[in-house]
Formats: structure tokens, sequence, C-alpha cells
């Protein structure tokens, strides 16, 4: 029996969370504790055999395979019951300033601790992209079931967030936007000075797509202007970072290669999308949002491996991995959308390439983990983040191996809504290792390869939720990782990601699915070659967050939707300037551009907008970026080459450049300039 008290916000979302499963079994006892109750827990699987046996002699005769799967429904309903408010409970404590595992201890409200270790490992940090997708959960299970609490914790993100945006740190600052790169902070939001992996592209993507839908909850509750003015500020600032940056290479998830990554660039495509789709309708400028993404679509297609099925994760570096990688199926499940269906450009779950993909990378912990060993290859195992991991001797982990599991929820979801299922040459092989009849072609919901697709893959993916609680602790926490051949706990003790990972793989098997982010509206490529088109913004220092205590649901929601995605020319005021120069450089020098107008920094050097170096080659020496400039605006502008900071500014020859921004148009100029 478990016993302990559970927080009220806890209590509130518990019903939510188990409209579609097993009743609870959590009782108020005389102490005033809530105590669970298993239904099934202290049963042995063999005397729910035995059940199922009797069963069969009394003259209802079942499959061994279904007799397994009913097994493995009820044993995964249990632990999922005892689990969840754990769950809930053990995620909320690493939060500030009140979480029980961090109160006390410099953690200002709204910012997430990744785990209370303080050694072996040290965890005791925050970092950008973890806060993210923990909130981004904490935001869907918030518009699936209002609470006041929940609400609270949603409002004190925001307010950490825009104050943690104006910290300079070793990544750099606010001025130019490269700070908001910087992956890692000290819990009491001051900069981290320590030797790491930086900048880390996917934070700020991230965190726009977590304010992002707080902020659609608003707009369709009637506090329009409180989204505007309250939490815009900050999502503005990562849209501009990522439609700037997002062709510059950086550490991938798991900070340990510098390159071009896919979750980073899958990433940034949602925000994109999905920050011009919330834009239009606060009326903000979103051109260079909607330009910029199907650039970033166009290259996502790039990690493609068409002849072994499967992403790479890492390009443009990190070569001594063969790039299967969790990191993709990450990709899959937090860019889920069901209005793009089975589309595989966006590499949505139930897709050929990332179904393809989910064999291929678990398939590469099958024989390397002992714990793995043995097991058919049609059962779920222990998924790790990529084989050659050797953190920590490299093992499998709690959120790669329900990332498993929800991406095959999210995919079976799809198909009982458009009651169909498509198998195509590139999927086929991960079909048949659960029906080994599988065909090409459309199954219609009710035909018999339908039927056994459905059945044999949610077996599959609640093996995946089997595999984790085995090795859980006792008591419910879950550590970072699982040792490869033990199967003991090891690692960051109750990792804060681990925890969301449970709780939003368990939410799409009960059959929430969040509302989308314009996927259905962004699948398309742009005609010909991808370009490298990068968009500069001016950053700015977002104000304290001001909440008024009148936000509450509106009785007849949504007031306002937040679906369309806008499409051609907005805003067209702002016109597209790019500034192309060919400058030779040396490593770990760069070319700004500044200028007379606020767009170019007004004369101020440490406003200068960097110029990218994606298209420089030996041959070729050329920097390049575009910036939205006023229309009409008379313009004069200078070069200037950086090296080791502002201290190591070299100002090109001659006098300023100059010319006259034509009015308001939707053709993009172009300035050719050469180093002088």
């Amino acid at each position: 029996m478990a016993l302990f008290a559970l927080p009220n916000i806890i209590q509130d979302l518990i019903p939510a969370a188990s409209e579609s499963i097993t009743p609870w079994n959590w009782n108020l006892n005389a102490s005033g504790l809530y105590e669970y109750l298993p239904t099934m827990h202290a049963l042995s699987k063999f005397a729910l055999l035995g059940a199922c046996a009797v069963q069969s002699v009394m003259g209802l005769p079942e499959s061994v395979e279904r007799r397994e799967a009913n097994l493995l429904k009820r044993s995964v309903d249990d632990w999922i019951n005892k689990e969840t408010p754990i769950a809930w409970q053990k995620l909320l404590c690493n939060i500030g300033p009140d979480g029980c595992a961090v109160r006390g201890q410099g953690v200002p409200a709204g910012v997430v601790v990744a785990s209370p270790s303080r050694s072996d490992p040290d965890y005791f940090y925050t970092w950008t992209r973890d806060a993210a997708l923990v909130y981004k959960g904490l935001a869907d299970a918030f518009r699936r079931n209002y609470t006041e609490d929940l609400h609270t914790q949603l409002k004190n993100f925001v307010s950490s967030q825009a104050k943690l945006q104006g910290v300079g740190n070793p990544a750099g600052g606010l001025n130019d936007g490269q700070g908001l790169g910087e992956p890692k902070f000290m819990v009491d939001l001051k900069e981290f000075t320590g030797e790491w992996g930086r900048p880390q592209r996917d934070g700020p993507p991230l965190r726009a797509i977590a304010l992002i839908r707080y902020a659609k909850w608003l707009v369709e509750n009637g506090h329009k202007a409180v989204a505007n003015a309250q939490v815009w500020p900050t999502i503005e600032n990562d849209l501009k970072y990522s439609a700037q940056y997002w062709n510059q290479t950086g550490f991938d998830l798991w900070e340990e290669v510098p390159g071009s990554s896919f979750f980073t660039i899958a990433s940034t495509h949602r925000a994109l999308v999905e920050g011009a789709q919330l834009g239009a309708v606060l009326g903000k400028p979103t051109r260079a949002y909607t330009a910029v993404a199907p650039q970033v679509l166009c290259f996502q297609q790039s990690f493609w491996n068409a002849r072994e099925g499967f992403v790479v994760s890492n390009i443009n570096g990190g070569e001594w991995r063969r790039g299967r990688d969790a990191n993709s199926i990450l990709v899959a499940i937090h860019n889920f959308d069901p209005s793009a269906g089975c589309d595989a450009n966006t590499f949505q779950p139930c897709s050929d390439k990332a179904l393809s993909n989910h064999k291929v990378v678990v398939d590469s912990f099958r024989s390397i983990y002992g714990i793995n060993r043995g097991i058919a290859q049609n059962k779920a195992v222990a998924v790790g983040r990529y084989s050659e991991d050797v953190f920590y001797n490299g093992n499998p982990w709690f959120l790669a191996t329900f990332a498993a599991a929800e991406q095959i929820y999210d995919a079976l979801l799809v198909w009982k809504a458009q009651r169909s299922i498509t198998i195509t040459q590139t999927s086929l092989a991960f079909f048949r290792d659960h029906v080994s009849g599988a065909t090409v072609g459309t199954h219609a919901a009710g035909s018999t390869t339908y039927n056994q697709i459905v059945s044999a893959l949610t077996a599959y993916a609640d093996g995946f939720i089997e595999v984790a609680s085995k090795y859980a602790h006792s008591n419910g926490a879950l550590n970072e990782q699982i040792d490869r051949n033990t199967g003991q706990p090891i690692a960051a003790p109750d990792l804060t990601w681990s925890y969301s990972a449970f709780l939003t793989a368990t939410a799409r098997r009960d059959g929430y699915i969040p509302t989308g982010w314009g996927a259905g509206q962004a699948t398309a490529l742009p005609a010909g070659q991808c370009q490298k088109f990068e968009v500069a913004g001016n950053y700015n220092l977002p104000p304290t967050p001001v909440f008024p205590s009148s936000l509450k649901p509106a009785a007849n929601a949504p007031v306002e939707q937040v679906t369309a995605v806008p499409t051609g020319c907005t805003n067209p005021e702002k016109v597209f300037v790019t500034f192309n120069e060919r400058a030779s450089t040396s490593w770990g020098q760069s070319i700004k551009v500044v200028g007379n107008v606020p767009e170019l920094g007004s004369w101020d050097v440490n406003k200068a907008i960097p110029l990218s170096a994606s298209k420089y080659t030996s041959g070729d020496p050329l920097w390049s970026i575009t910036l939205p400039i006023q229309a009409g605006s008379n313009v004069q502008y200078k070069y200037i080459r950086i090296t080791n900071g502002v201290a190591g500014v070299s100002w090109e020859s001659g006098d300023n450049r100059g010319f006259s921004v034509p009015s308001a148009t939707c053709d993009i100029q172009n300035r050719w300039d050469n180093w002088r």
C-alpha cells in the first residue's frame, strides 16, 4: 500500500486522467492521507493467467495472443493507476519555489530543476530544453483539465522565462539574441559559467512552443490582451532566434555533438508555424516565420537515410555515430498533430518514415543491453539514447522508453480516427514484425489486417510501459537511466523529464489528443532546392509579466479560434533586405552589419546584426542575413569584423554605404558587397 499526501493540484488532475481507463483506487484514510488500493497488483500474472485458462475451459476460448494482450493490459492499467499521482507529485516537487524537493533552496517560481541530485550526477540546474518540454506537457494537461494551481504554475513559468531571457551568459546576450542559445542556468536564474556544449538551439523554439500553448488558451478564453502584452514578448524573442539561427550548427539535445540536429530542426519548424498561427491572431508581423518555416522543413528532409530506413539524427558533425537515436522518436511525439494525418514531411508518428525509423532505433538496442536479450522481435524492449552511448556506460533511459510507447499510441489514435491504415514499402518491415501477413496497401477499419495491426500494436505500445514499470523503483520513483545489465534504476534520481514523459505517454494511451499546431497546413515543401534563408530580428527584454486575477475559463470557449496559419506576404511595410558581404575570416571571427536605422542598431556596435556563415566556403567567403526594414527608410551602414567579442571590432574602410528602402513591397531587396 502506498501512503502519502497528495497536493490539491494532483487531486484535481486525477479524475480527468482516468476517464477511459481502470477507475482510480485512491481513498482518503482517517489520517487525511491518500492510500492506493491496487485492484490487480496483489494478483500475480500466474493467477491472471489461471483466470484466463478457466475462462477457456468454461467455453470461452481465447487465442494465446489475445490472452497475453489482456494480461498485459491489466498489468499496465494497474501500474498506470498507481504511478500517475506519484508522477504528478514528483514532477511538481522539482518546480520552484514550493516544490517539496527544492523548497527553501533559492529556486524561483516557475523554474524547473532537472533533478534534485547534486552529485553523481549534479543535475541541480535548470535547462531551457527540459523546462520547456515539461511545461509543454503541463500546458496541454491544463488545457485538458483547468485547475487554479496549474494555472499559477503556467503564469510563473512565463514570468521566470521573461527574466531568464535577459540573463547574460557565455553564449552571448540578448542584443543579438545569441544568449538565448545558452542551454543551462543556475537554479536561481544566474548564469552558468562552466565549460559546456553551447550553443544549443533547441531551447528557444521549445520554450516558444510551451508558451504558445498557454497563450492560445488565453485567446480562446477571451484574454487576448493578456496573451499579447504578457506572453507574446517572450515568445517573440524565441521565434526571432529560431528564424535567425536555425541553419547554424549547435549541440544536439544530448549536449554532446556539435552539428545539425534533427530534433532541433523539427522543433524549429513547429515553433515557426505555430508562432505564425498565434501571431496572426494577435496582429503581429509573421512574415519572417512563414518565409523561413518551409526552408526549415525542406532541410529537415535531408536527415533521412532512405537506403536503411531511418533518420540520421545528427549531420554536419558527429559522424562517429550511425545516427540511430531516440532524438528522432522524440520528434515524432512532440510534433504530433492529427490534422497532418500520417504526413512524412513533418514526421508524424504514423507516417511510413517515422514507423520505419521507430523499428530501426528500437532494434538497435535489442542485442546490446543484457536486459533486452532473449526478447522476441515483436515485443517491446528498454530503449536508450543511441547505441554508441557511453554516458554511465550507455544505458536505457526511462524517457526514451516512454517515448517509444507514445509514438505508437499516437499512430493508433490517427488510424482509428481515419479508419484505415496505409502500409508502404518503407513501413512494411515495421508492420511485418507484428503482423507477418501484412501487405502494402490501405487496410480499412474492420478488415482482418486492420484489426490485427491495431491489436498487435496496442500490446506492443503497452509493452514499453511494462518495461518501464519493471525497472522503476517500487515506490514509483523514476531515475534517468536503467542499468543495461542489472535493470537497476541509476543516474539522476527523480528526473523531471522522466515523469513528464510518463504522463504524456499515458495521456495518449488514454485517448487524449492535444490541440494541433497547424501541421496540416504546413506539410508542403518549397519548389526547387532548399534555401539557406535566415531572417534576423531585433530583440527586446520582455517586461515583467503582470497577470490580472480575472483569468478564468470562458463559459462559451473558444471565444476565438487560433487555427489558421497565415500564408503569402504579410506586413509588406517591413521590406526584407538581404545583406550579402564577401569577407574572408579566420576561425573565431564573424561579420556583422550596423547602421543608422533602429533595425541596424542605430550605429551601436553592441546591437549590430550578425551575418550568417551558412553559405561560406573557401572559394566563396559569403556572409549574409535578411532583415526587415521599414519601407521608405534611407539607410546608411557598414560591416564590421568581430574577433573575441566587441573588444575586437574592426570596421571596414571607406565611406558609409547607403541605399533607400522602397515603398511597401514583398520583393526581397539584395545588397551585394565586398569587404574593403
